[in-house]
């Protein structure tokens, strides 16, 4: 398994001389919000601020930060697009550092800042978007490369899990869709060679009791079920519908098989018509009669995302209780 961290680590490694470039301020329409960075080596890139005109502008303006000052006065005479009020301009001082995300801790602590942009992302620059972004761009030295790695650590430790029971076509299918978002994946399985080719990003744990894991797992999980053998998909599902704290329960299958684990459940495992409403089934929703497992995967991967972010509003949203308090104190 290869984490983001990992990449993070191993790019930094070899990167040589970098730039971090953060998104320091935005108004109205823009690419990305108000934290998201990138690192710019001399021959490479990590993460993205939005892609686009504003992100060369922003790059070019990075590497020049990597000449002596004679050479960095001269690349600064390069045409790099059209940016409202300079080119770039220096400044001691950075602007505060939003609240979660990965770069939410890494702008100036006291440092200096080594260049801003403040662009206006109009046709001058052959973006419509029509918002202005403030673009802050610092060398990083050991210390800011420390507080890199220990915010990715800390936003890798807050990823939502996602456990992807089974490792056939769909599963591993789901597993390569659901690798590329901010989720931790674990694919489980009985069986070892259905775990082979897994993506890098991706954790495997192999079991003999897969329904163990449910228990286990931290709260906010998501649980896709999609074994070999339906009477274990029913053994896992009932575990993760007792989870009153799981984001998403979802289990492949048809019709008929939704309502013969729903008799089963209510009858032989002790479970509720209030936790069998909360299994998705079949996974994916049916407005897309498609059955190949790649565009399973990729409806699945968007319904999971969606019961995560709704998990997590919910969860951060006051109690109204509380909120009528804190108005009357």
């Amino acid at each position: 398994m290869t984490s983001k961290v990992q990449s993070l680590k191993a790019f930094l490694a070899r990167a040589g001389r970098v730039a971090l470039v953060e998104v320091a301020g935005t108004k109205g329409s823009t690419p990305r919000e108000k934290g998201a960075f990138m690192l710019v080596s001399g021959a490479a890139i990590f993460g993205t601020i939005g892609g686009g005109q504003l992100e060369y502008m922003a790059i070019d303006k990075a590497r020049q930060l990597f000449f002596s000052p004679l050479e960095g006065e001269m690349a600064a005479k390069r045409p790099e697009g059209v940016v409202s009020e300079g080119t770039a301009r220096a400044s001691s001082t950075a602007a505060a550092s939003p609240r979660g995300g990965f770069a939410a801790t890494l702008l100036s602590r006291g440092r200096d800042v080594s260049a801003t942009l403040d662009v206006a992302l109009g046709p001058e620059i052959g973006q419509c978007c029509g918002g202005r972004v403030k673009v802050l761009i610092r060398l990083v030295d050991a210390a800011l490369e420390a507080e890199i790695v220990a915010a990715a650590e800390a936003e890798q430790a807050q990823l939502p899990h996602v456990y992807i029971f089974g490792g056939g076509h769909v599963g591993q299918a789901l597993a390569s869709a659901v690798a590329l978002l901010p989720v931790r994946v674990v694919v489980v399985e009985t069986r070892a060679e259905a775990l082979e080719g897994m993506p890098e990003a991706v954790e495997t744990s192999l079991t003999p009791m897969p329904e163990a894991l449910v228990r286990k797992a931290p709260a906010g999980a998501a649980f896709v079920v999609l074994t070999h053998d339906h009477a274990l998909d029913f053994l896992i599902v009932a575990e993760a519908l007792k989870r009153r704290d799981a984001a998403y329960v979802g289990m492949i299958g048809s019709k008929t098989k939704k309502a013969t684990f729903r008799n089963w459940f209510l009858k032989s495992a002790d479970g509720s018509e209030a936790e069998f409403a909360r299994l998705v089934s079949p996974i994916g929703g049916d407005a897309v009669r498609d059955k190949r497992p790649q565009v399973i995967a990729a409806l699945a991967a968007a319904e999971i995302m969606t019961a995560l972010a709704a998990h997590a509003g919910a969860r951060a949203a006051p109690h109204p209780t509380s909120r009528g308090k804190t108005m009357a104190g």
